[in-house]
């Protein structure tokens, strides 16, 4: 009797388990049948590989298989109109640092199959709920910590010298150019989400001219983040969607109420002011006039703005995300959102 009571207790909890995984499973469109497979295109391998080759044979190779995407990195990217794209090829070709770079990306991507299949993942979500959207061709590069997500014509380009790990000994020798808050972003784990971000404002939701006032501003980059709390795979966390610390996530959420209180008290929300209203919504290591020691998160205004759209779009389930994205009324979201944080 003994043994079957146990046998039965752990058949409970597999059941248990297994219904509670498949109610939150449910939770998110079946995209089964949706046809998608990224593939992200390894330019910067393709290039490398061609140091020994004839400099315009292979000027002529990458032209015809990667057009713009080429011209752009060639003459924009690494080079400049004033040379041919031979020349910076023979230039780029002949650099120790180029090499050493390379090698280093090599040794962190040797594939990208994770990468490609996160995306896939996202972009049935995003074909699920946006069927016309266009998949840009997806190619990855290095420019030297010059460029890490461009968008041209028909592509996105992923800069994989942006994403090798926050420990990564270059990140070291350019922290002059590129502070450390950026820096300690560039890990494999960021690609996804700022892939995703990056379509969402460049293909998907341009932001109306007339987003004047923090506010609109606010629930404006609330939506995108939304957007990506929809479509990016459920194991992405919340402190790398909007690019926190998980310290500086807790510090978002426990003042979340002194938080707004900031923005009622100095009437911010309605504040149209550039410099002003930039400080709340710009990266930086923290944000000036809130928390002490510098010990607040960055970019406030974002944050909040999020936390907007998340008590609209709760308080309103029947309020699809194509609806919610085509809203630009940002009062009425705040409005309708009932959006009252306790201060502590």
């Amino acid at each position: 009797m003994i043994y079957n009571a146990k046998h039965w207790q752990i058949y409970l909890i597999f059941l248990f388990a297994v219904i509670f995984i498949s109610c939150k499973e449910s939770k998110r469109p079946n995209i089964n049948n949706i046809n998608v497979d990224i593939k992200i295109e390894r330019f910067d391998k393709e290039l490398f590989s061609a140091r020994g080759d004839n400099v315009a044979i292979t000027n002529v190779k990458l032209t015809n298989k990667y057009g713009l995407f080429y011209e752009d990195y060639i003459q924009k990217m690494i080079g400049s109109p004033e040379y041919s794209n031979e020349e910076v090829l023979s230039k780029l070709f002949k650099d120790p640092a180029y090499n050493d770079l390379t090698k280093e990306i090599d040794s962190v991507f040797p594939t990208l199959v994770t990468q490609e299949k996160d995306l896939s993942e996202t972009f049935k979500y995003i074909k699920y709920y946006y069927p016309n959207a266009k998949i840009p061709k997806m190619i990855s590069f290095a420019s030297g910590f010059e460029y890490q997500m461009p968008v041209g014509d028909n592509y996105l380009g992923i800069g994989l010298d942006m994403f090798m790990g926050k420990n990564s000994k270059f990140y070291r020798a350019i922290i002059n150019s590129v502070p450390m808050y950026l820096s300690r972003r560039f890990t494999p784990e960021y690609i996804v989400p700022r892939v995703t971000e990056t379509y969402a404002h460049e293909e998907l939701f341009h932001e109306p001219d007339e987003n004047r006032t923090l506010l609109s501003k606010m629930v404006f980059q609330g939506k995108i983040l939304y957007f990506l709390d929809q479509v990016l795979p459920e194991n992405v966390a919340d402190s790398t969607k909007i690019g926190y610390t998980q310290q500086q996530l807790d510090w978002s959420q426990n003042f979340e109420g002194d938080i707004w209180a900031y923005f009622l008290e100095n009437n911010f929300l309605f504040e149209t002011d550039y410099q002003k209203i930039q400080v709340f919504l710009s990266d930086g290591p923290f944000t000036p006039g809130l928390g002490e020691s510098r010990e607040s998160a960055p970019k406030l205004g974002v944050w909040t703005g999020w936390q907007i759209v998340k008590k609209y779009m709760k308080e309103h389930p029947e309020v699809t995300l194509q609806q919610l994205m085509k809203d630009n009324d940002a009062q009425k979201i705040l409005n309708q959102s009932k959006y009252k944080p306790k201060q502590r």
